[in-house]
Order: C-alpha cells, then sequence, then structure tokens
C-alpha cells in the first residue's frame, strides 16, 4: 500500500540531515550541560552553539531563546508566565477564536481559575483576525496586559496580520505561536515580545520546542527546582 501524506501542519518526518546531526548527542555527548567538568563544559558549548544558531534565526538574542519540551510547554510557559508576573498591574487578556488549544485552554483556565478577564475575537471568513477589532478590544479594556495571536493558522494556512497588530499592542505584551510560521515564511521574531515555535512542524525532532522571551519580559517559571533554561 503507498501511503500519500498530507498532513504536514500536524507534524513531519525527520528529516535525514537532522538526524545524522543528533546522532553524536545519542552516543557520544551526554553530559549534563550544567556540570562543571570536560563532559559537561563540552554538551554546554554545543548547546550553547545550537542557542546561538536558533537565534540568528529567529533575529533576536541568544540570551532570549528557551528551549522546551515543545510548542505546548512554550505556549502554556509564555501565557501562564507572564499572566502571573503582571496580574498586579492587570488582568485582561486577548485572543482569538481560532488559537491553538494550547492558546485558548492557557488563556480559558486563567480566566475560570485566577481570575483573569478574556477577549476572544471573532475572525472573517477566512480566518483572519480584524485589526479593528483589536484595536477596539484594546480602547475598551485599559489593563489589558497580554494579546495571544497566532501568525500562521494550523487549520486553514491563514497569515494573520503580525505586523499591524504589533503596532497595536505598543505597551501591551504581544506572543504568537509561529509554529506554522517559523520555515515556510520569513519570520522577524524582534517585534513580538513572546514567540513559540516546534521543532516536529519543520523536520526536526519530536519534544523539542523553543519560546523567544523578549529580554526585560516579566516571566514567572512553571517548573522550578532545576537551574536550566534559566
Amino acid at each position: 500500500m503507498r501511503t500519500v501524506y498530507f498532513d504536514y501542519n500536524a507534524t513531519t518526518p525527520l528529516d535525514a540531515q537532522v538526524r545524522e546531526a543528533m546522532l553524536p548527542y545519542l552516543d557520544e555527548i551526554w553530559g549534563n550541560p550544567s556540570s562543571v567538568h570536560h563532559v559537561g563544559r563540552q554538551a554546554r558549548a554545543l548547546l550553547d552553539d545550537a542557542r546561538d544558531r536558533a537565534a540568528q534565526a529567529l533575529g533576536c538574542k541568544p540570551s532570549e531563546i528557551i528551549f522546551t519540551s515543545g510548542g505546548t510547554e512554550s505556549v502554556n510557559l509564555a501565557i501562564f508566565g507572564t499572566a502571573r508576573s503582571l496580574k498586579s498591574k492587570g488582568r485582561h487578556l486577548i485572543t482569538s477564536a481560532v488559537e491553538h488549544h494550547a492558546v485558548l485552554h492557557c488563556c480559558e483556565y486563567l480566566a475560570k481559575k485566577e481570575g483573569f478577564e478574556l477577549t476572544v475575537l471573532p475572525v472573517d471568513r477566512y480566518g483572519l483576525v480584524l485589526p479593528e477589532t483589536l484595536e477596539r478590544a484594546l480602547q475598551t479594556q485599559s489593563d489589558t496586559i497580554l494579546v495571544s495571536i497566532m501568525w500562521v493558522s494550523n487549520e486553514v494556512g491563514t497569515v494573520q496580520p503580525i505586523d499591524e497588530i504589533r503596532e497595536l499592542t505598543r505597551g501591551v505584551l504581544l506572543h504568537t505561536d509561529a509554529a506554522q510560521a517559523v520555515g515556510k515564511i520569513p519570520v522577524d521574531a524582534r517585534g513580538c515580545d513572546l514567540l513559540t515555535l516546534s521543532a516536529h512542524k519543520i523536520y526536526g525532532p519530536k519534544g523539542v520546542g523553543a519560546l523567544r522571551v523578549r529580554k526585560g519580559t516579566p516571566l514567572s517559571p512553571l517548573l522550578v527546582g532545576g537551574g536550566q533554561e534559566f
């Protein structure tokens, strides 16, 4: 039986070059990057190199890249981390009706369980967020602390007007789920405060993601007790 696969937005196969690049880390290079001995320092140097290359691809600083277990953890860290850090300044969140559940369920949880207010923006027939609806929501709620709008839809491929959204959210943190954008269209992370990506959407391994966090962005951790990834 011949399989024809049309579900690349869900996941992609591991690229042969990626597999080859990963092999040394499964055998020769196995140290803890936090260790001070040479085995750990070797791992740390290569981890730093990976962070440098990820930052270069996104147009940001290496110190702004946090590696995670995937897109869902990146989204959770972005939304829970910033909302909880800024709740003394405001409790209003804005997202869209077509976000991935990783975004929608985080926002709904904060609204139901932690006393935040949530505005879910409608979209047009093409799945597009209209900037004027975001502008009205921002004008209506003066205590908005976070806007989360995906860059590209995982369902229908709609590319959201991120440049216009950036302009409207000056002074409010902007998170974008760019899991379907990175590697497919030009992405410059510098205009967003937080940006999520996932390796397995772009021929990388499962269980690997990243969150770009602009320097100075307040962020409470999801996990405590470990010193890795800041």
